[in-house]
């Protein structure tokens, strides 16, 4: 397949080494004007301005050409923190919220995490597959090519076995790049409450062994936070998830300075996601290490909580990630164009920044920068094609509609 006449080629990488991007850099985009970009098997074979095109046409066959006059192509958003796969919406405790209730306060008396947790124990697995397609089929419109799913609305062996199981499939049935997370320290069932370390136990002992036997998650997180699990909790799941090969992404210092992010730094977690409390310590802790500090604008702006101090954190010399948090109680929404909107008008980021946000640098808080995340030979053919725009900034600028025209994925146009 054949791109050409491009307006501008956008995020374009001479080498597929970097796996992301880090303060000052996170504002430098590279692009090509009038570009052209081929595809074959799947990946990306070249690109380049179109005056170049002749001479690198001697040695290609094509098969399929686009024409993109006008347009612009980017590599595809890659959403690093998801919770898509659940039984049921619930807009009734968004109603609760309207009338003041907390995040904290629904969660105490049985609601948030613990509603869908019940509703979990009796879908069966083709419901939540379907249900899952749908929405997974939803955020490919919009320009997502990659996506972390997590567990962790099962709470029981049994309910957070269906989950993964129900992720290894949609790994199978999709086009999109997806990476499963086992999240069975999402919240402390009711029955536990008072013997929390009993809970741990549980998804140390039974669920984590029966997980790494069927080879049903590529990760492991933990709630580290006020009215959730504990930074000893934390560690301790952390600790038994690395016996099985499976590296950490935590949830962290959403409700407060919980020491998770400090938890996440010591155990090398890929990620750690929300930080709506980040203080100097917190900075400090994560500067020069493997650790992505991952936001959730969505979160943050749905609950109507404080935002990260993201310029803070950038200026500091640190990458940041942002991702959607696609779930049914805190972000219902799998949109990453809004996303990335809200990255500059809530976050004040640059757009290029922003951009960087959400494709080269989520990509590796999913541990996949070396196939997907920019324009670059031999990565992996995950890109869309906008309708006609008049620059980058027009992206996060003109939020609210759907700016992608052409879906590819591995190569092969999907919407």
């Amino acid at each position: 397949m054949l791109i050409e006449n491009i307006k501008q080629l956008v995020q374009v990488e001479i080498s597929s080494n970097i796996k992301l991007k880090s303060g000052m850099e996170m504002s430098q985009l590279n692009t090509i004007e009038d570009a052209f970009l081929f595809i074959k098997d799947g990946k990306i074979a070249g690109f380049g301005q179109m005056s170049e095109l002749p001479k690198f046409e001697q040695n290609l066959k094509v098969g399929q050409r686009m024409d993109a006059s006008g347009k612009m192509v980017f590599p595809s958003f890659v959403d690093s923190h998801t919770h898509l796969v659940y039984p049921a919406s619930r807009e009734i405790e968004y109603i609760d919220k309207i009338k003041g209730l907390s995040y904290e306060e629904i969660a105490k008396r049985g609601g948030g995490i613990l509603n869908s947790s019940k509703k979990m124990q009796t879908i069966s697995e083709e419901e939540l597959l379907r249900d899952a397609l749908k929405r997974l089929d939803e955020i490919i419109q919009y320009g997502t090519g990659a996506v972390e799913i997590k567990s962790g609305y099962g709470l029981t062996l049994e309910s957070e076995l269906k989950m993964l199981r129900v992720i290894k499939k949609l790994k199978d049935l999709s086009p999109l790049t997806i990476k499963s997370t086992f999240l069975g320290a999402h919240a402390v069932p009711m029955e536990f409450r008072g013997k929390q370390e009993k809970y741990v136990d549980l998804v140390i002992n039974e669920m984590l062994p029966q997980i790494a036997e069927e080879e049903l998650a590529d990760y492991i997180d933990v709630f580290c936070d006020t009215g959730f699990f504990t930074v000893e909790d934390t560690e301790r799941i952390l600790e038994a998830g690395m016996n099985y090969g499976l590296r950490g992404k935590i949830h962290a210092n959403e409700l407060d300075y919980s020491g998770g992010i400090q938890a996440g730094v010591k155990y090398n977690a890929l990620s750690v996601d929300h930080l709506e409390f980040t203080g100097d310590k917190e900075i400090e802790a994560l500067l020069d290490t493997e650790t992505m500090p991952t936001i959730l604008p969505g979160a943050a702006f749905f609950l109507g909580m404080r935002y990260a101090p993201v310029r803070k954190m950038i200026d500091a010399g640190l990458p940041v990630a942002m991702a959607s948090d696609f779930n049914p109680g805190s972000s219902p929404s799998g949109n990453m164009q809004l996303i990335l909107s809200m990255a500059c008008i809530l976050y004040k980021m640059l757009p290029e920044e922003a951009i960087n946000a959400t494709t080269i640098n989520t990509a590796y808080a999913m541990g996949i920068s070396d196939e997907l995340g920019t324009i670059a030979v031999d990565k992996k053919a995950n890109l869309y094609i906008t309708s006609e725009i008049p620059s980058i900034e027009y992206m996060p600028y003109y939020y609210g509609s759907n700016k992608v025209e052409t879906v590819i994925l591995n190569g092969e146009v999907v919407a």
